[in-house]
């Protein structure tokens, strides 16, 4: 379910996912499909964890990204669920084929 709301995404981001709802800034981005499909993908990581653990796992490891890169962007960007996200958004396709845990291929 997409809902649109400017101050439930968090500033310099269009888009959040919280499951089950995917978070964006503007409803012209509803017609982005590349940021819908990693918002998704995102979905689906969360589902395979059973939601709560995602969100730990998720802190944990960007908090050891942090320590490790130094930025805030950076350490994002590197977290095992943004790396799979990221580069696959752009495949449409890619959660008709995902294998179970497939993030872990991304830490």
């Amino acid at each position: 379910m997409i809902v649109f709301s400017k101050y439930l995404v968090p500033k310099g981001y269009t888009g959040i996912t919280i499951y089950p709802f995917v978070f964006l800034k503007q409803k012209a981005l509803a017609k982005d499909k590349i940021l819908v499909n990693h918002e998704r993908i995102h979905l689906r990581q969360q589902i395979e964890l059973l939601i709560i653990p995602f969100y730990l796992w998720y802190v944990v490891e960007f908090i050891v990204r942090f320590f490790y890169y130094k930025t805030w962007h950076l350490a994002y960007k590197n977290i095992s669920f943004e790396r799979e996200a990221y580069t696959n958004e752009k495949n449409l396709d890619y959660l008709k084929s995902r294998a179970l845990w497939q993030f872990l291929k991304y830490t």
